[in-house]
């Protein structure tokens, strides 16, 4: 299996920084794109940005300017750096991973547990 787990989440004011990590393990071949999502209390997960293996990038409007993706292929890892934090970014962040387990196999999207970013007006 794959294993995908968050840190760095946690309680922040409002123009603050948090660097959030998602580390991808267990059985995999390769990895395709990742990214990170988030789902606020009462609202549907969204899209927060995306890195390819290539390393193109790709954020929701809301983030622009604010958040930065970033992937070490080495490590199986994705970042997400946030500025500027506002209070409308408190969500649970979700990393997804894009993996497949064995050369032949097709992708398979695996997902960690979430980890909590709040920001205090």
């Amino acid at each position: 299996q794959v294993q995908v787990v968050e840190s760095g989440g946690g309680l922040v004011q409002t123009g603050g920084s948090l660097r959030l990590s998602c580390a991808a393990s267990g059985r995999i071949f390769s990895i395709d794109a990742m990214g990170w999502y988030r789902q606020a209390p009462g609202k549907q997960r969204e899209l927060v940005a995306t890195i390819t293996s290539a390393g193109t990038t790709d954020y929701a409007d809301s983030v622009k300017g604010r958040f930065t993706i970033s992937r070490d292929n080495v490590k199986n890892t994705v970042y997400l750096q946030m500025n500027s934090l506002k209070p409308d970014d408190t969500a649970v962040y979700y990393c997804n991973v894009n993996a497949k387990r064995s050369s032949w196999s097709r992708n398979g999207s695996y997902w960690g547990q979430g980890t909590q970013v709040t920001v205090s007006s």
